[in-house]
């Protein structure tokens, strides 16, 4: 079918009017959706967690949608296209985090109804540890919208075929669009629209899959063999060097489910939003098998990519690498493949995703700053209209942060997958292991748990910038970067042409969150049960007068 394409790539169009206005009427459709909502609502608790009876459906699409963002709608098939199928077997450690979420930590958490799930440290382990976990939520979430705009923008202007300088614009629109209909219409409006983000983001994928099958008269895309570009993916390897392993995987995953399901005030607050456990558990059943299913079609997509641009190599441009650039490529063939109209629709999902992440991101944090700081010390505005006033004004502020942070992100390099991981895993597991404590160790002491959580984030530091620490210590201390089993390489900075010296990781991204989990949880059971066995609790029965 190639004798129907054009000979240069350079003579493809990018979107076409129809397209635009496709995407117009997404962002007008989103906003009413946040007007709709917003003017029925009568106390905060409706506009932070609806009215506690949301339908398990949707809010199992809301979690899905919210925590698979465009960050994942881009790195899954620029993943698999370059590096290989195991993020695939990660797909093997969602009945693991089921089980553990759904029949451990909601019965628990489903038993306390508050609006900031960090409301729940507080009773057990103190004030200081409540505001250290709200503030680490509020850094995390920040962090990470920021990066995801980022990259949104970065994406859409490959599929809208203009310069990299209007990617400020771009996330100035995408963000305040996102901010606009989030601070508004508070948990409803964001649920409805991420089942509908939902069905954008999976449409645009099976158009691509669909496409490109179409354009190869069937399957011969699907790999058969291990492609000779991919990395070498091991089940289980004892060098924590190798990049990724099915092992590592599973390990990476499980915990990063679990702790974002138990620690995340994004998902939290939603659990809140249901009637009980059982209906809690069964939207986190959803959310599960949504991801499976997304994932799946995702990674189908990078091998279908990777297959069609192998058998038709001149049909992508001669300043884009098909490995080097996987991140790029699936934007890529949006712009320049898809017909006029569907075009219009995909990039719509990728507007649709990166608002998911977006109104979630603002909505939680608006509420943890509400609840956790502002109510906590009795600066709340003295009427319930005048609360919820505060609060949109409140969510207004922080999209604005987002946007504004969002320009400093062109900064981090490096793949998305290893980007994310080093970005959002670094407060993940010290997060979850205040909960963990609070909730399921009755000895514990917070002297114990401050300690490990600072533990916690140094070793998630460490084997995150792994790399640019050994290059360190190796520029100014003169340790040999042998030392730690890797060797120095020259990186060129292709906008200034200058060459510096960076150390390969010398442990993989993959152990950021089970590592930073183990010391965390060991060395807090530790030394709670230590200065237990030093200071016995006080049994209220002894003070207590008959």
């Amino acid at each position: 079918m190639s004798d129907h394409w054009p000979d240069k790539v350079d003579h493809l169009q990018g979107l076409q009017t129809v397209d635009w206005i496709c995407i117009g009427i997404y962002a007008c459709v989103t906003i009413g959706i946040g007007w709709y909502f917003g003017r029925r609502q009568r106390s905060t608790k409706e506009y932070f967690v609806g009215r506690g009876n949301m339908n398990p459906l949707l809010i199992g699409i809301s979690l899905f949608v919210t925590l698979l963002s465009t960050i994942s709608y881009l790195s899954k098939p620029g993943e698999a296209l370059g590096k290989g199928p195991v993020l695939l077997t990660g797909l093997l450690a969602l009945p693991f985090a089921y089980w553990i979420v759904g029949y451990v930590l909601l019965p628990v958490y489903m038993r306390h109804r508050v609006t900031s799930a960090y409301e729940l440290l507080e009773s057990r382990l103190g004030l200081g540890i409540r505001l250290l976990g709200a503030a680490m939520f509020i850094a995390l979430r920040l962090v990470w919208m920021s990066l995801l705009v980022y990259l949104a923008a970065k994406a859409m202007i490959v599929m809208m075929g203009i310069d990299e300088q209007w990617i400020p614009l771009v996330v100035l629109i995408t963000g305040f669009v996102a901010v606009i209909y989030t601070s508004v219409g508070g948990l409803q409006a964001v649920v409805v629209t991420d089942t509908l983000q939902f069905l954008l983001l999976l449409g645009g994928a099976l158009l691509v899959l669909a496409m490109i099958t179409f354009q190869m008269d069937g399957f011969s895309w699907f790999p058969t063999e291990w492609h000779p570009q991919w990395d070498t993916q091991p089940i289980i390897s004892f060098d924590p060097r190798t990049r990724l392993s099915v092992v590592g995987m599973l390990f990476m995953m499980v915990t990063w489910i679990v702790c974002t399901a138990g620690g995340d005030q994004t998902s939290v607050q939603r659990f809140m939003a249901t009637r009980n456990a059982t209906s809690a558990r069964h939207a986190y059943a959803i959310q599960l098998i949504a991801s499976a299913f997304v994932t799946i079609v995702l990674g189908l997509v990078g091998f279908a990519l990777l297959g069609f641009f192998e058998a038709h190599p001149d049909q992508l441009p001669k300043d884009m690498n098909l490995y080097k650039d996987a991140d790029d490529i699936f934007p890529w063939y949006i712009a320049h493949r898809l017909p006029v109209g569907i075009a219009g629709l995909v990039v719509s999902a990728m507007f649709a995703a990166a608002m998911s992440s977006i109104d979630s991101g603002v909505n939680s944090i608006t509420a943890v700053v509400m609840t956790d700081f502002l109510d906590r010390f009795g600066k709340q505005p003295a009427t319930e209209r005048g609360h919820i006033l505060a609060a949109k004004l409140l969510a207004f502020l922080i999209g604005t942060i987002v946007v504004v942070g969002s320009s400093f992100m062109g900064a981090i390099p490096g793949n998305i997958t290893a980007v994310t991981n080093k970005t959002v895993s670094l407060l993940t597991s010290p997060i979850f292991g205040l909960f963990f404590f609070a909730l399921f160790v009755p000895f514990v002491k917070p002297v114990a748990v401050w300690l490990a959580t600072f533990l916690g984030i140094i070793t998630a530091v460490v084997i995150a910038f792994s790399g640019p620490l050994v290059t360190w210590l190796h520029l100014h201390w003169g340790i040999r970067s042998e030392t730690f089993g890797v060797s120095l390489q020259e990186k060129l900075d292709e906008a200034t042409g200058e060459i510096s010296l960076l150390a390969p990781d010398p442990i993989s991204f993959q152990w950021i969150g089970p590592a930073a989990l183990l010391v965390i949880i060991v060395t807090g059971v530790g030394l709670s049960w230590i200065l237990s066995r030093i200071q016995p609790p006080r049994h209220p029965e002894h003070s207590s007068s008959r």
